[in-house]
């Protein structure tokens, strides 16, 4: 008799959400009671913004991949239940976006999700 593996995080799904521009993709990857928070300009270390669950998460998803810009997954890495990540983003005006992340996993789905961005200014 084996031993179950831990169900692996699906980085293809990743990439493909993000540069698919695919909320509902993405959202399949977070557990039910997952926790984002979102270090910017906007939003600093001291009082970031803190979404809850899946609802609360997929309306930030909608709203970021339904703007009108590219969004291109630049760095995966793996390593048990972390993964870290970086997206390029530009609309069209010329303006990019570079965020970073850092997500904790449980039984493969995002539990936790800290994600630092910064714009060109």
């Amino acid at each position: 008799m084996g031993i179950a593996a831990d169900p692996a995080f699906d980085t293809e799904s990743l990439r493909r959400g993000i540069e698919g521009k695919n909320p509902k993709t993405l959202l399949a990857l977070y557990a039910d009671d997952a926790e984002l928070k979102v270090v910017d300009r906007n939003t600093q270390p001291s009082h970031p913004m803190v979404m809850h669950g899946q609802g609360e998460i997929s309306r930030m998803l909608e709203d970021v991949y339904g703007r009108d810009m590219t969004h291109k997954l630049e760095h995966c890495v793996v390593q048990g239940d972390h993964v870290a990540f970086t997206e390029s983003c530009e609309y069209p005006d010329g303006v990019r976006v570079l965020a970073s992340s850092m997500v904790s996993l449980k039984d493969g789905k995002i539990v936790e999700h800290t994600v630092v961005q910064a714009w060109d200014e």
